[in-house]
């Protein structure tokens, strides 16, 4: 007698799911690159900023697939102190566009300013004025692919962290001893990093909204923007892993967390608790993860994710005012 062999059948539903799962995998990993790509590579035409939207339905569906393009913001604000235009170059050639004033009077030292995402260095021109007023001379950089710096590509972050160390010792090298050094957003996490990878001394550092990680701030651009329906967390896991995949570096080790570990100067930390990017659980995370002693956290009960200077401008300069003054060398 022979025996019959025992065979299973897979039911047709379950292989449509599977088919359908696979699908859905692969169309989200094209999506999340082609986003990944697009976040990271920035455009010299500030003409699609304005251009009218498409009526096109596959185009609508298109740019929703692929995510929004990023366009460079030219400078339109100009100090209305002189300054002079420093031209700093990175070790792969990018030029670094920056301005340098110094105060009209004997100076208390020198604040160095760094902007955040789709941003530049005109933007930050309130907080200079502020800093001047205060007593110190002041320089502002624009991150490579920003402003009038070189560059098409930014790492969000990753290696932006040489504009800090290249403006940190053009100042060095005008012999000054008291280097404060200021960022909002994303200019607060290179700032961080920064500290931590070249081990860098300041005076102290002024850090305002700083989010927490790479896949973090994904995440809150995915929550408060919207990303094609997707999840904000599967949304960040992915273009982390593409955007680490397509700039050569990996993206799930870029925590705040990590580089605070290593900052040992006096730190200012300030936020708004109105942040929709930043939430107060991040910035917890990354004040209590600063190695320094010396260290204080400011909240702004109405302000977002914003000039905290401009929104709430006698209690900005109050508290960074007593900062720099109780660190000054």
């Amino acid at each position: 007698m022979k025996k019959s062999k025992f065979s299973f059948r897979v039911p047709s539903y379950v292989r449509w799911i599977g088919w359908v799962l696979l699908v859905q995998f692969v169309l989200i990993n094209i999506s999340a690159a082609l986003y990944a790509h697009k976040f990271t590579h920035v455009i010299n035409d500030p003409s699609i900023r304005t251009a009218a939207s498409s009526k096109n339905i596959f185009a609508k569906t298109w740019r929703l697939f692929t995510g929004p393009r990023q366009v460079r913001v030219p400078i339109t604000e100009f100090p209305t102190f002189q300054y002079d235009t420093v031209t700093l170059k990175t070790a792969k050639g990018i030029s670094i566009d920056t301005w340098y004033a110094r105060t009209d009077s004997i100076a208390k030292g020198t604040v160095i300013l760094f902007h955040g995402i789709i941003s530049n260095k005109g933007m930050l021109l309130n907080e200079a004025y502020e800093f001047r007023y205060l007593g110190y001379n002041v320089m502002l950089v624009d991150f490579r692919a920003y402003g009038n710096s070189g560059g098409q590509t930014t790492t969000i972050g990753v290696r932006e962290t040489e504009e800090v160390k290249l403006a940190y010792d053009f100042v060095s090298s005008k012999g000054e001893k008291n280097i404060f050094l200021w960022g909002i957003s994303m200019g607060a996490v290179v700032v961080t990093k920064a500290i931590a990878d070249y081990n860098l001394q300041p005076s102290g550092a002024i850090i305002e909204m700083p989010f927490a990680s790479l896949q973090s701030h994904l995440q809150a651009r995915a929550r408060a923007e919207g990303f094609q329906g997707l999840p904000e967390k599967p949304f960040g896991f992915f273009v982390t892993l593409w955007i680490g995949m397509e700039r050569g570096f990996n993206g799930f080790k870029q925590k705040t967390t990590l580089f605070a570990a290593k900052v040992n100067c006096p730190v200012l930390m300030q936020w708004g608790a109105l942040d929709n990017y930043v939430h107060r659980n991040e910035i917890d995370k990354v004040y209590n993860a600063i190695a320094s002693s010396n260290k204080k956290l400011v909240i702004y009960d109405r302000a977002g994710h914003e000039s905290l200077s401009q929104k709430d401008p006698a209690k900005w300069r109050i508290e960074t005012g007593r900062f720099l003054m109780a660190n000054n060398r």
